[in-house]
């Protein structure tokens, strides 16, 4: 009877193995191109890998980082399937004859903005009229927020004095180099403001953020495929578009988990060990609380609730990341996820044009993007 068991667990195990194997070897080679370098805001696509929501699926998919260039050529080439890249690159690429489509809107806020020391009397953007305004560069999101922020206030570049930073931003603002700085709104205030609070930041104690979403509605971050994919094989789009959705929705209702397996894939995130027991211990408690069907006014409360649990035990250093991934959470987070309205486009269309970076205000904006994998659930 023993032998029989053995030889009955033994076959057991071997078929489990086949059965993986075939699961497997049914999902499809992908590789989902991102930009930057590994960081704790690629969280969402990390998710997807580890969480099995790409392989649910059908797709294998590997992560690769590059410059947001060189994805929209291999996507515009047909040498890639699936890419992130910014709204404007999608707009300026197709002024170029790159025939790219945006097809799933990652970030639902523009994550640029202008950080001021607070208790300076700079409350608005008109309020920068004559300072130094520092910037990493003439170039990018930074850049096109910078100028969409002025246009908010019928200011041009020649109303400031603009100063090339590099992104420097928390070293500048501290020594007091610049009045205020264009930056991430999801991480260079809170460097800045970390420092303050250490001492470390010359005379500022606090800063004040002008953000662009607070101003005008401009279309960031998303996932972009070539005209002839959609065209040729749309269901293939759609079930990459409804893999990332559920992923991203795994890591706006779990932070903590979606932090943890992002230590999977990037380097700098602090590893000490009482700090991932207490997250280990909030992703489960989050899994608990997710049961009971919370609405997304109570997870976004319970995504507060979980830096202030850590914020009694860890210090500002310890917690950067984390709230990092916090405040990106918010950027992603919306009623309808992945959803791009025609008037962002227009005004990032708008925005390039003043920047000199295209000429055509005409450009067939309906084309550039599709709502017809998310539009059912609007």
């Amino acid at each position: 009877m023993q032998r029989m068991i053995r030889v009955i667990s033994v076959l057991f195990i071997i078929l489990v193995g086949m059965s993986m194997a075939y699961a497997q070897d049914d999902l499809t080679d992908e590789r989902m191109l991102l930009t930057f370098i590994p960081n704790v805001q690629f969280a969402p696509y990390y998710v997807g890998v580890d969480n099995g929501h790409f392989a649910d699926g059908g797709f294998n998919v590997s992560i690769e980082h590059l410059q947001e260039p060189e994805v929209v050529d291999l996507i515009a080439a047909g040498q890639a399937n699936f890419g992130i890249v910014s709204g404007e690159q999608v707009i300026l690429a197709r002024g170029q004859g790159r025939d790219v489509v945006y097809v799933y809107e990652w970030f639902q806020q523009y994550p640029v903005g202008i950080v001021v020391p607070a208790g300076q009397g700079i409350e608005s953007v008109a309020d920068l009229a004559g300072l130094k305004v520092g910037i990493p560069g003439r170039f990018g999101a930074s850049y096109s927020g910078l100028t969409t922020l002025l246009q908010s206030a019928e200011l041009s570049e020649s109303d400031i004095q603009l100063d090339e930073i590099g992104f420097n931003a928390p070293e500048v603002v501290c020594i007091g180099a610049v009045d205020a700085a264009v930056v991430y709104v999801n991480n260079e205030p809170l460097q800045i403001r970390n420092r303050g609070m250490a001492g470390d930041c010359g005379d500022i104690e606090d800063v004040e953020v002008i953000t662009v979403a607070s101003q005008a509605d401009l279309v960031s971050n998303g996932l972009i495929v070539s005209a002839n994919m959609l065209a040729d094989d749309p269901d293939y789009v759609g079930a990459m578009v409804a893999a990332l959705d559920d992923a991203l929705q795994s890591s706006i209702d779990n932070p903590a988990r979606a932090y943890l397996i992002s230590m999977n894939y990037v380097d700098n995130l602090p590893d000490d060990e009482a700090f991932i027991g207490a997250i280990e211990s909030l992703a489960e408690e989050q899994d608990v609380f997710l049961s009971t069907e919370p609405t997304r006014e109570e997870i976004a409360e319970s995504r507060q609730a979980m830096y202030a649990t850590l914020a009694e035990d860890f210090d500002s250093d310890m917690l950067t990341q984390f709230e990092v991934l916090l405040t990106t959470t918010d950027l992603w987070d919306a009623e309808q996820l992945g959803y791009s309205d025609l008037t962002s486009w227009e005004t990032m269309r708008d925005t390039l044009v003043t920047m000199g970076m295209m000429d055509d205000a005409s450009a067939d904006l309906e084309a550039a993007f599709t709502n017809q994998f998310v539009e059912n659930d609007s």
